[in-house]
């Protein structure tokens, strides 16, 4: 049964983190945000619904480096069980898909706790001082991807990179609930 993000409390500041990537760095909010903003999205590698959305994602976070809003994924799930999301099959993953985008690993799950992420995909978009101004989904993708489903992720924030102001109409994202250690 899918989970559905909770509404976002828009404002709140990112909260820090120092995760490793698969591409071998070390990268915080600061470094990873463009002069426009940060989209960090709460993924893994065996979820339907992530596999649905890549080439959207691939698609929109490539547009969005161009209009100064960087993205970065972070994968959260209990690698023990879910041995798909094990940080070796992330670097084959971000080869696989050629990711433009780091792709980073929250072994401890400390990150995903204190942003409140529940599910994968879930986007957190935030403006140029790091305020969260966009939750939710990529778009309206589920488990098969829509090709020409209305770009939500994106179009918000394109908005908050022109004003900084987050859109009224914000759709909760839909995926896999992160796996949680016991």
């Amino acid at each position: 049964m899918p989970t559905e993000s909770p509404t976002a409390e828009l404002g709140a500041t990112a909260s820090a983190f120092t995760l490793p990537a698969t591409d071998g760095q070390t990268y915080t909010p600061d470094s990873l945000k463009g002069a426009n903003g940060l989209v960090v999205v709460f993924m893994c590698n065996h979820c339907p619904y992530v596999k649905a959305a890549m080439p959207n994602l691939i698609r929109d976070a490539q547009a969005l480096k161009d209009i100064g809003v960087n993205v970065a994924g972070i994968n959260s799930n209990d690698a023990t069980v879910y041995t798909d999301d094990a940080f070796d099959r992330m670097i084959a993953l971000t080869k696989e898909w050629n990711l433009p985008f780091p792709y980073l690993h929250d072994e401890t799950q400390e990150i995903a706790r204190a942003y409140g992420a529940v599910c994968t995909p879930e986007c957190f978009g935030f403006d140029r001082d790091l305020r969260l101004r966009y939750r939710g989904r990529i778009d309206a993708s589920r488990k098969e991807a829509l090709p020409d489903a209305r770009r939500d992720l994106f179009e918000a924030m394109r908005a908050i990179a022109a004003n900084g102001e987050a859109p009224e109409a914000q759709y909760l994202a839909l995926g896999c609930s992160i796996k949680w250690k016991p």
